[in-house]
């Protein structure tokens, strides 16, 4: 079987949780000799075998980041004839994939990572562009062979802001995590260097600087934590510059308030990420919207307890009670996932936060308990297995 996997992140060019599924899916898909997997991405060449990389086209150089990404995906649906399917991954390369499919009469499989009609900040990002990317994503949604869903909570959205798609054709299939790679490694001298105190409690938050992710929200809350209490953002890729302003004034409020509020403004390599993971006491999701959240995995892995806003997917993956805590909130139904009222999700986000650093020990028995299940249930090869599942019920086992 040749499988052409379609994405705008691949290594080493990694900033979303998107990024790491498309890397770890063709590991564990390629460790089949008999498999031809070939990846297009974005950006300049790769050595890897099999890959390729696309550059934004010369004639596109400062027109809209929509267009100019579209016209990255052309020469892509050219190069995929002769594959037996076609899987591409977020808006950025589902145009390929819908065009590959119809070019080469190939069936075309989406992953849905997120979605545009439940992203609108995106319009601060794109701009106009904000219209293309969300015509792609509907029409590639509409016309695919078959949609997976990354969580089931994805797969309702998925049917709730597409309703012409075939219920029959979304399929769930959660992301995954290598144990292996990610698991908890002490290395407090690399702790130390990025300006953390290993010995001291602290809170942890990896993710992009973006609207969902929900960062100014758990920056108020953090005004609540003990004093003694470290706050680690290792947080970077801002998708605008008012996002940016807005955190680093709160930044900026907490340091003029509290001691230990260390701020990591750049994405780290995973040994990096998986020693602040390590050194921590609780992890914090504070997402309001999150299709599944491999950075919770992430944590888990590297038995860490999780604080996370149950939304989206994050319900599938921490057990409340059991491998952390998960914070209520109520959102306007706006496809924004803004909180109804924000300062009652701020106290909610708050008090659990309290609550996980207040009993070290019971934060280390569930970061275990966290550990024991994203072994058991979100392993990568299982992952690969229920992928090519899907592959097989549309014909890509021709």
């Amino acid at each position: 079987m040749r499988i052409d996997v379609l994405s705008r992140e691949y290594p080493p060019d990694v900033y979303g949780g998107a990024g790491v599924h498309v890397a770890e899916l063709v590991r564990a898909l390629r460790s089949d000799p008999g498999r031809d997997v070939r990846v297009r991405c974005f950006g300049g060449p790769r050595d890897e075998a099999g890959t390729t990389g696309y550059p934004e086209p010369a004639e596109l150089s400062g027109a809209n980041a929509a267009l100019r990404t579209m016209g990255v995906e052309l020469p892509m649906a050219q190069d995929c004839e002769g594959a037996d399917v076609v899987h591409s991954h977020t808006w950025y390369a589902n145009l390929g994939g819908h065009l590959a499919s119809l070019l080469h009469g190939v069936p075309h499989v989406v992953t849905a990572h997120s979605l545009e009609p439940l992203r609108p900040w995106k319009s601060e990002q794109l701009g106009g562009g904000y219209a293309l990317s969300s015509w792609v994503e509907r029409t590639a949604y509409e016309a695919a062979a078959a949609v997976i869903a990354v969580s089931a909570g994805m797969r309702a959205d998925v049917l709730r802001s597409y309703p012409d798609v075939d219920p029959a054709r979304v399929h769930v299939v959660h992301n995954g995590i290598d144990p292996v790679d990610w698991s908890r490694r002490e290395r407090p001298d690399a702790v130390r260097a990025l300006g953390v105190d290993p010995g001291a409690p602290s809170v942890v938050f990896v993710g992009r600087i973006t609207r969902q992710k929900g960062l100014p929200y758990f920056l108020r809350a953090c005004a609540q934590l003990p004093p003694e209490v470290q706050l680690v953002l290792c947080a970077g890729a801002p998708d605008t510059a008012e996002i940016m302003a807005e955190v680093e004034e709160l930044v900026r409020g907490l340091r003029q308030s509290r001691e230990g509020v260390v701020w990591i403004d750049r994405m780290l390599d995973r040994e990096d990420v998986v020693a602040l993971l390590s050194s921590g006491t609780v992890f914090a999701c504070p997402s309001i919207y999150e299709p599944l959240g491999i950075v919770n995995l992430e944590a888990m892995a590297c038995e860490l307890a999780v604080v996370a806003t149950a939304t989206g997917g994050i319900p599938e993956v921490v057990v409340d009670g059991e491998t952390g805590w998960l914070v209520p909130i109520e959102q306007v139904d706006d496809g924004s996932g803004t909180p109804v009222d924000p300062d009652r999700f701020v106290a909610d986000l708050a008090a659990a936060l309290v609550d996980a650093v207040s009993d070290p020990a019971r934060a280390r028995r569930r970061g275990a308990a966290g550990r024991l299940r994203a072994e058991q249930e979100f392993g990568w090869t299982a992952v690969a297995e229920r992928t090519l599942d899907v592959y097989r019920s549309v014909g890509g086992d021709r």
